[in-house]
């Protein structure tokens, strides 16, 4: 789903079998993220976020309060995530401030929904960026870490243009194959976006 002022991706994570989903990045819209959860007979179990920025967190709280789900974010993102002013989410006319249940480290290892997931701390477009790396599935949830051809802003708050020079060349070690998903635009794979870096 692309949803919000500036188009972010929204992602629902399901196995076909458990129908246990994982939302990514809920932008904004609860209902509308809730209808298309019912639509495809899901459970919802958990709340990942990429990272704090406004346009990424704008449903969690009604999504939260509708299934009681647990929100997961790096530990390093709590206080942006706590700060309407520093999330930017006042500049979307909705104030968020979110406390997650789930603080992870780098490297930390979740057994969720049928899906094995690491998490890869990756810092600079904010301090507590984290991608979700699926590696049964090949599959790299990457916020806006990674693009099609580009990578995230470093220029608000928290950014930082050497530490996130310093996270993509992190994801560059995974394999050619692993699909890439952002927070923006379209999908893209790790060996198509080596040549950029």
């Amino acid at each position: 789903m692309r949803l919000g002022p500036i188009m972010t991706n929204v992602y629902l994570i399901f196995d076909d079998e458990k129908k246990e989903a994982i939302i990514v990045d809920p932008a904004e819209n609860a209902d509308y993220i809730a209808d298309r959860i019912s639509e495809n007979g899901l459970t919802p179990v958990a709340i990942f976020l990429t990272h704090g920025h406004g346009d990424h967190i704008g449903a969690v709280n009604g999504l939260v309060k509708k299934y009681g789900l647990k929100v997961y974010a790096h530990k390093d993102e709590a206080q942006m995530l706590a700060n309407p002013a520093f999330n930017l989410s006042n500049d979307f006319g909705n104030g968020v401030s979110i406390k997650p249940d789930v603080l992870l480290n780098d490297g930390d290892e979740i057994d969720i929904a049928g899906f094995k997931v690491k998490a890869i701390h990756t810092p600079g477009h904010t301090p507590g960026g984290c991608c979700y790396y699926f590696e049964d599935e090949k599959v790299l949830m990457s916020g806006d870490t990674m693009f099609c051809c580009s990578y995230g802003r470093t220029d608000f708050p928290g950014g930082n243009a050497k530490q996130l020079a310093e996270s993509l060349q992190k994801l560059l070690t995974l394999p050619d194959d692993v699909q890439v998903y952002p927070g923006h635009d379209s999908q893209t794979c790790i060996g198509d976006e080596r040549k950029w870096y």
